[in-house]
């Protein structure tokens, strides 16, 4: 991954060699690879077994009702230990891969560095291992029950995971569970699969044929051309997706749209339900609402009908539902006598403002249609519905039911994560007191593909160490969000704003919708370990449709709710390009700036310390006249040499004391030695990093001022100078956050075409409809702000620039449009279920 950043030509290399293929042979588990037109399907590539499983077992004196696993990982972590109580009774495990000097249990057996491996697998009756393309074909081939742990940075996973699971071989293990020795839950579930592939699996002789025809002369190529520059183009446009430095992988977008071979985020129906009353009564027929109100969100109705019909079962109108873990998972979550709670966050649009929240600035910022839904229920420990690997945990502790907590995440394929996380709610403790966030930090980064659970369970942390609850009861949650991740309309705070609101409703907390954003930021910068502002959680938790919440981040200050004009209107463009806050680029600009705001300081105590003495001593020494120091003001530099937020210094007054002597760029390590610390309390100055200066600390400064301006110009006359003069704002911005070096490819074409389209128009006498754009949130990719008018015109541009960025990139952009409450003004709905007559007869049978 590093090297991909900073060795371009070796990428560009890569795809000019895979430009000369002419076809591609495809395998069962593929993923999608829509740059190949002429596309040649075989089937699975798998070994021939040498002998069959009583003469394997024979030779290994293993007797047939021995129930034996074979571990094949290629490796283990060093200094890890395999132990005799991690397997159950009766159980023999074959080890691959075993060091020469490792010692085994005796009943673990250390097998020979040559083995063949087939044969192995054939004998055994389940697998223990990461997924591979060999493991898993053969897994499949002979029907061997594959309990698998996820493998980090490997796109080729989520595909080759979907089969296995729909054939019925698999069974994920979470990794704290194979690191920890609790194996049991998991190879008894694997003994009750019945994988039942039929498929061919002699995909080597086929390949084999093919490549001797086309040796020979024979054509399989078409003309359709799968292109040299195509297959570039698809390559390249790979690696710009995925080149983001310090981000987890998850399925590109662009192979996700470019077949439906994962389920997409559904297409999100009209906002107004248009007083569909017997739609609303149809999907909540299973509950009845104690609390709450709908107001008219039909995401609502839809996150609802899927509760129902997780309770309904056989009613899901899916069958593809059915089959998926995640659903399966969700189905037996709750205890569907007891009540849920529901909350609902929005995700936001960044008009204005940015990366100078943590500056303290004025930010201007839009709550969006898509949000995230969370389902929250607690119970009694004993009778909450456990997983068969926690009900394991539990018993291997002895001390009876416990408090635990169970999550499950719709849409986890899209990303590349685990479906379902869950740990007990003990291990948050350490004695009497919480843990410490840096503990909780490292206990969620175990695992990447549980990692996302740290902003979720982070919730309950936060709750417990701030507001000193303390949680006796299991929490079941159910996540299920519309806002797409890595987009930069802050998928992330609306997770755990939804969270922490339904989790608060359901422990009877009244939590001011301020101070939520606020523990909720506590979350995502020192549990997660993300160090963003706190705009993102302010809008999801006080954000209002139709309106820009207007908010000072000093820390948290709403100053009002700005109507946005209707003429007026806001779009948002998905670049394709991944954002992600805790990415290198994103720290390193927030840590520059920090490193800015320290010397502007230190300067300005400088220039107070020489102003105080040169009021005793007219002429200093040095030849500096005390009269130069006056101009500066003494209350304006005490101001300075205690600033808290860069934002509270003017662009004039920067421009004229401190702008000049401020360095480009400086070393860690130079900045350490001289100013000691930066004084931001979520960054780490790395010595050996070098990290810009100037630009990242003029950036928020003059952000402010132009956000104050954008406000101010919203309330003016209704003129084409007006929305003139807020594109030209959001323009400016854009080209700041480049200059600080978080700008990207993607987010700067999509603006190029904005100025095109209103530059064309004006040049044919036309008025134009489309007038500004910038890119958003924390940069880096994510998407791009539009203002335009609020007219026809202007959404037929906005949908031409969409058909021109696809037609130069490839990828077709999401575009974000219309408003939706925050979570402080949706509240929470209290739903219980209802009693049916079957129900109720089967009680008075009982």
């Amino acid at each position: 991954m590093a090297a991909g950043h900073h060795h371009r030509s070796i990428v560009w290399q890569i795809a000019e060699d895979y430009s000369h293929c002419e076809f591609l042979l495809r395998l069962p588990g593929y993923c999608p690879m829509p740059a190949f037109q002429d596309v040649i399907d075989v089937p699975l590539v798998v070994r021939r077994l040498h002998k069959s499983r009583l003469e394997v077992r024979k030779e290994l004196g293993i007797g047939n009702d021995v129930k034996v696993v074979i571990f094949n990982f290629g490796g283990q972590p060093a200094g890890w230990k395999l132990k005799l109580e991690w397997l159950p009774d009766g159980w023999l495990c074959l080890v691959c891969g075993a060091s020469d000097n490792q010692e085994l249990p005796p009943n673990f057996v250390k097998l020979a560095k040559d083995v063949y491996t087939p044969d192995l697998i054939a004998a055994s009756d389940c697998m223990l291992g990461k997924i591979g393309y060999g493991t898993f074909s053969e897994a499949l081939a002979y029907k061997l029950p594959f309990i698998f742990v996820r493998r980090d940075y490997f796109n080729e996973e989520p595909f080759l995971r979907n089969m296995l699971e729909y054939y019925q071989g698999g069974v994920e293990m979470i990794r704290r569970d194979l690191l920890t020795g609790h194996w049991t839950p998991y190879l008894e579930r694997a003994l009750t699969l019945r994988p039942c592939y039929e498929g061919g699996i002699n995909g080597g002789e086929e390949a084999a044929c093919i490549l001797q025809d086309t040796a020979t002369g024979k054509k399989y190529a078409s003309d359709k051309l799968s292109g040299a520059r195509r297959l570039r183009d698809a390559i390249v446009l790979g690696y710009q997706l995925q080149r983001a430095p310090g981000r987890d992988i998850g399925v590109p977008d662009w192979y996700s749209l470019a077949e439906n071979k994962v389920r997409l985020r559904p297409e999100l129906p009209d906002t107004e339900m248009n007083g569909n009353a017997s739609l609303v009564e149809s999907c909540i027929e299973n509950f009845e609402i104690l609390h709450g109100e709908l107001h008219g969100l039909s995401d609502t109705v839809a996150f609802l009908e899927s509760l129902s019909e997780l309770y309904g079962g056989s009613d899901v109108k899916d069958p593809g539902k059915r089959q998926s873990r995640e659903w399966s998972a969700a189905a037996a979550l709750f205890n569907w006598e007891e009540e849920i709670y529901v909350a609902r966050a929005p995700g936001r649009l960044d008009v204005m403002g940015g990366i100078a929240d943590y500056s303290g600035s004025l930010v201007l910022q839009m709550p969006i249609r898509e949000a995230c839904h969370v389902a929250v229920q607690k119970n009694h420990p004993s009778r909450q519905k456990l997983w068969k690997h926690a009900q394991a945990r539990q018993q291997a502790k002895g001390q009876g039911p416990i408090p635990v907590l169970q999550i499950v995440s719709f849409g986890s394929e899209l990303s590349n994560r685990a479906p379902t996380f869950d740990m007990d709610l003990s291990d948050l403790m350490d004695g009497e007191h919480p843990i410490s966030y840096q503990k909780a930090h490292e206990y969620f980064a175990r695992d990447p593909s549980q990692k996302w659970a740290a902003y979720i369970a982070g919730t309950i942390l936060v709750l417990m160490t701030e507001l000193g609850v303390r949680f006796a009861d299991s929490i079941c949650i159910l996540v299920s969000s519309a806002v797409p991740e890595g987009k930069g309309v802050s998928s992330s705070a609306a997770v755990e704003v939804a969270t922490m609101s339904a989790i608060a409703a359901a422990h009877g907390l009244n939590i001011d919708p301020r101070d939520l954003a606020l523990l909720c930021q506590k979350a995502e910068n020192y549990i997660v370990g993300a160090p963003c502002g706190v705009m993102d959680q302010m809008t999801s938790a006080c954000g209002e449709a139709n309106k820009l919440l207007a908010m000072v981040c000093q820390p948290a200050e709403v100053k009002e709710l700005v109507t946005i004009p209707t003429h007026i209107r806001f779009w948002g463009f998905d670049s394709g390009i991944r954002h992600c806050v805790g990415g290198t680029d994103y720290g390193s600009v927030r840590i520059g700036t920090f490193m800015g705001r320290q010397m502007i300081k230190a300067a300005a105590s400088n220039l107070l310390s020489q102003s105080l003495a040169s009021v005793s001593t007219p002429q200093q020494g040095d030849g500096v006249n005390s009269d130069e120091f006056e101009e500066h003001g003494m209350e304006l530099l005490k101001a300075e040499s205690s600033l808290n937020y860069l934002c509270n210094l003017s662009p004039h007054r920067y421009e004229a004391v401190y702008a000049k002597n401020l360095p480009e760029c400086i070393a860690g390590e130079g900045f350490i030695d001289k100013y000691t610390d930066h004084n931001d309390t979520v960054t780490v100055i790395d010595p050996k990093c070098a990290y810009a200066v100037k630009a990242p600390t003029k950036h928020p400064i003059y952000e402010n001022f132009r956000v104050m301006a954008f406000k101010a110009l919203l309330t003016a006359a209704k003129t084409d100078e007006q929305l003139s003069a807020l594109g030209e704002l959001m323009y400016q911005c854009h080209y700041s956050y480049n200059d600080c070096g978080i700008g990207s490819d993607g987010t700067d074409r999509l603006v190029n075409l904005v100025q095109e389209m209103q530059h064309r128009r004006s040049s044919n006498g036309q008025n134009s409809s489309l007038f500004g754009a910038k890119i958003t949130g924390g940069g880096s990719g994510g998407s791009v702000c539009v203002i335009g008018k609020n007219c026809i015109r202007s959404s037929e541009e906005i949908l031409e620039i969409q058909r021109r960025y696809k037609a130069a990139t490839g990828y077709l952009p999401l575009i974000f449009e219309g408003s939706s409450p925050g979570a402080g003004k949706f509240g929470y709905l209290r739903l219980r279920r209802r009693v049916s007559s079957a129900d109720g007869n089967m009680k008075q049978e009982a």
